[in-house]
């Protein structure tokens, strides 16, 4: 949409609660974080890191999650093939929120045009994860790895903190929003 609101278009579709998103720096290509339903169990569904490279992709929800897993109520009605599969899996119930690439030099070459994700954590699991910052490697427009780049705000079953969104700031260093803490940390690299 236009800054006063004009001319709104739908870009992507069958999205579930996204919440960050940014712009692959080589090639202006959309991608996002889209965290799954609940009530499937501690291991279903997966989040997701999604890719839109052209306006009208359609993501799945509410018939279908992590692009292979029928929705119990709605998944009869469509197929799951019929809709774009995420670009990564991320962890059931991990609260996938901010991302960003990596753009600055402060870190080592192997990070850049990275993507970081803020995990804000499971409420919903048995047993917690997420509540750390992880790290999705992609080779051109191919999300090849999935790691913990940060962690140490869960301890055991006791959370003190949840990464809700990362920045990269101009030096390079990372910037880690923690909204349970009321914290921002800073994360930078030296040899």
């Amino acid at each position: 949409m236009n800054a006063d609101g004009s001319a709104m278009e739908v870009y992507a579709s069958g999205v579930r609660n996204s919440v960050g998103f940014d712009w692959q720096p080589q090639t202006g290509d959309l991608w996002f974080t889209d965290n799954g339903r609940d009530l499937l169990g501690d291991d279903l569904p997966p989040d997701e890191l999604n890719h839109a490279p052209r306006a009208g992709m359609h993501f799945g929800y509410p018939y279908c999650h992590g692009g292979d897993l029928p929705d119990p109520e709605f998944g009869a009605r469509r197929k799951c093939d019929e809709f774009a599969a995420p670009a990564r899996k991320l962890g059931p119930h991990v609260a996938a929120l901010g991302m960003r690439f990596y753009s600055g030099t402060m870190f080592p070459p192997e990070y850049r045009n990275q993507i970081f994700i803020a995990e804000h954590g499971s409420w919903n699991r048995s047993r917690k994860i997420g509540y750390r910052v992880s790290l999705v490697r992609l080779q051109g427009n191919k999300a090849v790895s999935y790691e913990t780049f940060a962690s140490g705000w869960l301890q055991g079953e006791t959370a003190w903190g949840r990464p809700s969104d990362v920045q990269v700031m101009p030096d390079g260093s990372l910037l880690v929003a923690d909204d349970y803490a009321g914290a921002i940390y800073r994360i930078v690299y030296r040899r």
